[in-house]
């Protein structure tokens, strides 16, 4: 692995894709008419905060992912942990800099919500059981009240961004299951290690149910329309059935990991049918 493609992969170019097109969508959702530039400059707010915290985080977590993570570039010793830190240190100021050029809603949102969570979340919230899952879910959720303020409609995306923080969640919490091992090794008390794997499993089956359900309020209410209601089910609601489901049979680091996967396309997948749902009103 050269330098080039360890650096692309300690940002982790699939979530910085996955925001981008949040922001896009979030554009067209709000109105087509919307000036790129604008468009450009919240992307790469987002960008460059989601490509900073990937690198912070790796640099904090360098001897959990020892074990958890040895393929990633800090564990193959690529990258320093020096070089890490760096990097998210030069990114969080560019993020920040270009922030300056958005309305004052969006600027707060930057500068006093998300880059200090997005900082508190990797260096004092992760290990805290169940606190670390809601800081990084509530980031993930502003990502789309954040595009909201810079477009200049907040109220539109609050139903995307409580999607996001559910799936998100629940993701996170599946994450723990996956890393349990290099958690305790580190000395965290994240929700696993403080609970055990059942009671684990049974909130994962809980919050899934919630969230489905709660996916559902905005098609019954006539927010989004038919198209929105079937991606949910093909792309939400059939995957959090499967997580849940192998979760039970095989609580384990397994199905933990292939469920973390198999939820971050679900998250992708809810965000299209947002989209869909909100331009074909039927």
């Amino acid at each position: 692995m050269n330098k080039l493609t360890a650096t692309l992969k300690l940002l982790r170019p699939l979530n910085l894709i996955t925001g981008a097109v949040a922001v896009y969508f979030t554009s067209l959702i709000v109105s087509p008419d919307i000036d790129v530039l604008l468009i450009v400059i919240t992307t790469g707010v987002v960008v460059c905060y989601n490509a900073g915290a990937n690198a912070y985080n790796d640099f904090v977590d360098y001897k959990i992912d020892k074990i958890n993570q040895p393929n990633r570039p800090l564990s193959l010793g690529v990258i320093s942990r020096d070089g890490a830190f760096y990097i998210s240190v030069i990114l969080f100021l560019i993020g920040s800099i270009i922030s300056f050029q958005l309305n004052f809603e969006a600027k707060l949102i930057s500068l006093g919500i998300a880059l200090p969570l997005m900082i508190l979340y990797s260096g004092f919230l992760k290990g805290q059981p169940l606190v670390g899952n809601i800081a990084v879910s509530l980031i993930l959720g502003l990502t789309f009240i954040f595009s909201g303020a810079a477009f200049g409609h907040i109220k539109l995306m609050i139903v995307p961004s409580i999607l996001a923080f559910g799936l998100t969640f629940i993701r996170e919490l599946v994450k723990d299951i996956a890393d349990i091992e290099g958690d305790k090794s580190a000395g965290l008390r994240t929700y696993p290690i403080v609970a055990g794997l059942s009671k684990s499993v049974h909130l994962v089956t809980l919050s899934s149910g919630l969230v489905g359900l709660g996916a559902f309020i905005p098609y019954f209410v006539d927010i989004y329309g038919i198209f929105y209601g079937i991606l949910l089910i093909f792309g939400v609601e059939i995957p959090l059935g499967v997580v849940v489901v192998s979760l039970q049979n095989n609580p384990g680091k397994t199905s933990a990991i292939r469920g973390a996967k198999l939820l971050k396309f679900s998250t992708i997948v809810g965000l299209l049918a947002i989209y869909l749902g909100s331009i074909y009103d039927i």
